[in-house]
């Protein structure tokens, strides 16, 4: 397999504080693979050895083979995106994008044959004499892009490059990277807190706490089959509770709600549920579910997004419910029993 970069037991220290812990992983050329952790996690840390800007305490990192040792980063094929964008406000897009060929030297034909194949690959074809403050932020988002790739580096490093923007431009622009990516074939390491933005866009993405990673798996794999507790609670919404005990098949919640899960060769700590996972008012009868009776707290409308707010009578453990979006459910209101169940494969546990 073709890796443009590979991680070996990277390493960084600050002092007595360890950002990067021993974290190793390959990237596919031509992939989108997004770090996804909270602050303080070690991503950015990573990302900043990768560019050149800092240098590991322990271990290597290789760019198509190379080690990258002594290597600066302006001598590295790699290019970053930051989340301010970092333009030139005196300069119109056609000068943003020009200026790291010209810093290069080569011949004006070229930096202009360059600059016009790129503007037209990030849809900027008509802007080009345009001053960037008088763009949207996607466009200057797309300028940005177009400034790195221009360059042709190996990979494209991407810092929180949405995070300045409103939720709707948002929404859009991590439909417009990915199909962007997948155009030009430039290599994505991105950068992000959101997990949203690391489900969609991504081929792969690493889950990092505490300069480790807790899993690198597929969006859908990291979902559906979270390796530990806190990619559980990390990735997407989810029921969490703490386990007071396991025993003959029999799960029970420090509250005292008892759930039905054979075959744990351990004793769990934790156990979660999606909020989408819970049935309402299923079947009677069906071996593979489990029948919880809930009480309904309140409804939280948000359109398409709507959930319940439940507790379990058996417990007083709070619940929430993703609410199916037909009119069979319409009528339920606060203060609403509920049958509620749940495939016993979605309760998830683990040691801690």
């Amino acid at each position: 397999m073709d890796y443009v970069l590979e991680i070996k037991n990277v390493t960084k220290r600050f002092g007595d504080f360890t950002a990067v812990d021993s974290v190793s992983f390959d990237v596919e050329d031509g992939g989108f693979f997004s770090i996804l952790g909270g602050s303080g996690c070690g991503k950015t840390t990573l990302l900043r050895m990768i560019a050149g800007f800092e240098i590991e305490t322990e271990g290597d990192l290789l760019i198509r083979g190379e080690s990258m040792k002594g290597i600066p980063p302006e001598k590295r094929a790699v290019n970053i995106v930051f989340q301010n964008l970092a333009l030139f406000p005196m300069m119109n897009v056609e000068k943003n994008v020009a200026f790291g060929l010209q810093r290069q030297k080569l011949p004006k034909p070229e930096v202009e044959t360059r600059v016009k194949e790129m503007l037209e690959r990030v849809g900027l074809v008509g802007f080009e004499k345009k001053n960037v403050n008088d763009l949207s932020g996607g466009q200057r988002q797309r300028v940005a892009i177009a400034r790195s790739l221009v360059l042709r580096p190996s990979i494209l490093l991407l810092d929180e490059p949405l995070g300045a923007l409103d939720r709707k431009l948002r929404e859009h622009m991590k439909i417009e990277l990915k199909v962007l990516q997948k155009e030009i074939g430039t290599t994505f390491i991105y950068i992000t807190h959101d997990q949203s933005e690391a489900l969609v866009m991504s081929d792969k993405v690493a889950v990092m706490n505490e300069g480790r990673f807790e899993q690198l798996d597929t969006p859908k794999n990291l979902y559906k089959h979270p390796a530990t507790s806190f990619v559980a609670g990390f990735v997407g919404e989810n029921n969490e509770f703490d386990v007071s005990g396991y025993a003959d098949g029999e799960l029970k919640t420090q509250n005292g709600c008892r759930l039905i899960k054979q075959g744990l060769d351990f004793q769990p700590q934790k156990l979660f549920m999606r909020p989408e996972a819970f049935i309402l008012n299923p079947s009677e009868g069906l071996s593979d579910i489990q029948l919880i009776d809930m009480r309904i707290k309140a409804i939280l409308f948000d359109g398409s997004n709507t959930k319940i707010s439940a507790i379990i009578k058996e417990s007083n453990d709070d619940v929430l419910i993703s609410l199916p979006q037909n009119a069979e459910f319409e009528a339920l209101k606060e203060g609403d029993d509920l049958k509620v169940g749940i495939h016993r494969d979605d309760i998830k546990c683990f040691r801690r």
